[in-house]
């Protein structure tokens, strides 16, 4: 196959993002070596690197500016490093609703409405797992999708007297859209499709489970099932292995992805990827780590892994996706850790 031309967005951002995203770039490079590809690598300023850019060019300081996203906008995929400050400096302006600005903001402006999440736990690495070696087996390797800009966190919230309401809509385009990925993102892995609702009290629910078997006919070599949000945070701990991919809601995947995310003992290896119409975004799942940057001991491999995600869901490059994970893989069966 002759090699594609693309173009990345990197938005390296504050803390140790410029770091870690630098060694991803490393990498996505020699992937364009070894494999004949042609990678653009655009930089562009976000969070409070972007504040202190634009005030110092005498320009109104944004944690987004429109260059940045007139930047993402012409790319095909954009890499993100981390964004935010030191906690006792929040309420300074460069710091202050950075990561809400930033992060929501492209979010918002490029319809990034679905989120994956890895959880994967080596199996010569479960001893950093707080679960029990007798647990994790062999090893987990989950996939958690979640439905990111719909549901109760986006529906009225409202107080009337003594009463609070908040109200969770979905439409069934919001609910198709996630779905498709988690059964196309199976097909690359075990052929597994899990749906976690609360169906039996939710009328939410319901429909997620119609248009989950609605989709599921195009889908056919796939398996589906389904789970309720309260046995599937006990699953992942009493038998993580049982998932593949897993589909669901804004609200239910907030608790089921952080429950999974304790999994692997570090949030420096688990990347994650924001799924929109035409552009995705991909970054690593943990913060700006402000406290240890510069000092050359920030863990890489979440933002590598989220290169090697860029490939596969950006650039539909599979088989380069699976030798950068390999690579990974290979390092750390070597002992080579922060």
């Amino acid at each position: 196959m002759s090699g594609v031309s693309k173009k990345i967005a990197v938005l390296a951002g504050d803390g140790i993002g410029p770091e870690v995203v630098d060694e991803a770039v490393k990498v996505l490079k020699k992937v364009q070596e070894l494999y004949g590809h042609d990678f653009s690598f655009i930089e562009a300023k976000v969070g409070g690197a972007a504040w202190a850019a634009t005030e110092a060019a005498g320009e109104k300081p944004s944690h987004l500016p429109d260059s940045t996203v007139k930047t993402c906008a012409e790319s095909d995929a954009i890499l993100f490093g981390s964004v935010g400050g030191p906690v006792d400096e929040q309420h300074e302006p460069r710091w202050k609703d950075c990561e809400k600005n930033a992060l929501l903001g492209l979010r918002k402006r490029f319809n990034l409405a679905t989120n994956l999440r890895p959880s994967k736990v080596y199996p010569f690495l479960s001893h950093l797992c707080p679960l029990k070696p007798s647990i994790i087996g062999s090893g987990v390797d989950m996939l958690i999708i979640r439905e990111l800009v719909g549901g109760i966190y986006f529906g009225e919230h409202k107080r009337e007297g003594d009463k609070a309401i908040d109200v969770m809509e979905y439409t069934v385009e919001q609910v198709r859209k996630p779905l498709i990925y988690a059964f196309q993102a199976a097909r690359l892995r075990r052929n597994k499709v899990t749906v976690v609702d609360k169906a039996n009290v939710l009328e939410c629910s319901r429909l997620w489970r119609e248009v989950a078997r609605e989709v599921h006919k195009d889908f056919p070599d796939v398996s589906l099932d389904f789970m309720y949000i309260d046995n599937a945070c006990m699953q992942v701990i009493q038998k993580p292995s049982f998932f593949d991919v897993v589909a669901t809601g804004n609200m239910f995947g907030d608790i089921l992805s952080d429950c999974a995310s304790v999994l692997p003992g570090s949030l420096g290896l688990m990347p994650s990827a924001s799924l929109g119409d035409g552009l995705h975004m991909f970054e690593p799942s943990g913060g700006s780590a402000p406290d240890i940057a510069g000092k050359g001991v920030a863990n890489p491999i979440a933002q590598i892994l989220s290169g090697a995600m860029l490939l596969r869901f950006s650039f539909q490059l599979e088989t380069e996706a699976a030798a950068v994970e390999a690579a990974v893989e290979e390092v750390l069966k070597s002992g080579k850790l922060t």
